[in-house]
């Protein structure tokens, strides 16, 4: 049974979903977008008569205008081609239904399951957290130390990011908001001497993670990544298996740029994952739909609010639902 089955099987009764806390989240912080997509498609139907190409090329654009990506909205738009000349999709809630089912098809693909992160059982695990700076890289880093910390986990903090001026004062305060310790160095200093000295210290103090703070910024492009690399290569001599993921963070509301910058960091470092920050401040939350159409990497963990809890593990279903169940509350 396919996600959109389970949704309107859920809306018409035939299984009970709980309003969790989880799902208000998701569908509090992705109200921008539904309400903008909502309103867009629902003036779309409200002049619909039939399905031309006029029809496509304003429906292509509200796809584009949420920041669905051009591949993804391309291949909703030949979809629905398909559907209506095949299919004979002609009234306003079987074309409705079936844009619905192809997004879903999308994020799906080959796998429904939820995206984890891969932790060490064998003991330390340790996660890098790369980024631009102005994302919120650092303040991802302690929402996900908040986490940890309530699934019991001992976790430590690495300041990795020694050259932006409050960096490591900010991670140091984020540290005393969750309780966890932080491993500083001088600001200008080595990150990698850093990363070691983090490493240590929570061997020693038999920590389950270790979250790294990286620069967003260096001279150029080229010094950015030789020194990522460098405490890599740390992890990985200190840390069998390490580092465990590769977090990249991006700003959901700079849209398609998040969309270059996961590009570049995918050329030049090897991404494990996806953090998308501020998803509760942009219109365009369509932007996951074309990170996973354009790039093989998963979205493991989105932010939905500005509160520490509002850091939430990314799930489909909930991101599908909080979208479009407007619309599919609709198309019933």
């Amino acid at each position: 049974m396919g996600l959109f089955d389970k949704i309107k099987r859920a809306f018409i009764g035939e299984e009970q979903i709980e309003q969790t806390e989880v799902t208000e989240k998701y569908e509090k912080g992705l109200e921008k977008t539904r309400k903008s997509f909502s309103q867009r498609m629902n003036e779309l139907f409200a002049n619909f008569r039939t399905v031309d190409e006029d029809f496509f090329e304003d429906l292509e654009e509200i796809l584009i205008g949420a920041d669905v990506g051009y591949e993804a909205t391309m291949e909703i738009s030949d979809a629905l081609r398909q559907e209506v000349k095949f299919k004979n999709a002609k009234s306003e809630g079987e074309v409705q239904q079936a844009i619905i089912e192809k997004m879903v098809e999308i994020y799906e693909k080959d796998n429904t399951e939820k995206p984890t992160i891969h932790l060490n059982n064998d003991g330390l695990t340790v996660i890098l957290v790369v980024g631009v700076n102005g994302v919120g890289k650092t303040t991802t880093i302690g929402k996900m130390a908040h986490l940890y910390q309530k699934e019991n986990k001992k976790v430590v903090l690495a300041a990795g990011d020694t050259f932006r001026a409050g960096a490591i004062e900010q991670l140091v305060v984020w540290g005393e908001r969750v309780g966890a310790d932080v491993v500083t160095g001088k600001a200008g200093g080595d990150p990698a001497a850093v990363v070691f000295d983090a490493i240590r210290q929570a061997k020693q103090q038999g920590a389950d993670v270790l979250l790294v703070d990286t620069a967003g910024r260096l001279q150029n492009k080229v010094n950015l990544m030789n020194e990522l690399e460098k405490m890599k290569r740390i992890i990985e001599k200190e840390v069998p298996g390490g580092p465990q993921e590769v977090l990249l963070v991006l700003d959901a509301t700079t849209g398609q740029n998040a969309m270059v910058q996961a590009k570049q960091f995918k050329q030049t470092t090897n991404v494990t994952g996806l953090v998308l920050t501020k998803l509760d401040g942009t219109a365009k939350g369509g932007i996951v739909l074309a990170i996973r159409k354009e790039l093989d990497i998963p979205v493991k963990y989105v932010g939905l609010g500005e509160s520490v809890d509002d850091l939430q593990e990314f799930d489909p279903n909930e991101y599908i639902y909080g979208l479009f169940s407007e619309l599919i509350q609709k198309s019933l």
